[in-house]
């Protein structure tokens, strides 16, 4: 069991190549028991974006705040606060922060992909 807030949850740099003005924090994972799933927080800066990337496990996306552009397969789609993004493992990816404040995403990804 684990209950806590996310600001209390240590934020890390995104340290992989291509990754600009962007953090994570660990919300859950296994090292809390969970061995089904991992929640993730994202936060991007403003120009800031993660890394253009593949991979073979799937993500559930909910952007808690900001806006963003959801770049999948070449192109660009522009999203905000509450929408809902589905990535399919293997497809080429990246979220870049589009606006003024911080791009706050909400990650799901399987426990195996850790």
């Amino acid at each position: 069991m684990k209950i806590e807030k996310c600001d209390n949850i240590v934020k890390k740099p995104v340290d992989v190549d291509g990754a600009e003005g962007a953090e994570i924090r660990w919300l859950i994972s296994k090292e809390d028991g969970a061995d089904n799933f991992a929640m993730r927080m994202f936060e991007i800066q403003p120009s800031g974006c993660t890394p253009l990337h593949t991979h073979p496990h799937e993500h559930e996306i909910f952007a808690v705040e900001g806006e963003g552009v959801f770049v999948y397969e070449g192109k660009e789609y522009e999203f905000g606060e509450d929408y809902v993004i589905f990535v399919p493992g293997g497809k080429e990816h990246r979220f870049k922060n589009r606006g003024a404040s911080t791009l706050r995403l909400l990650c799901l990804i399987p426990a195996s992909a850790v």
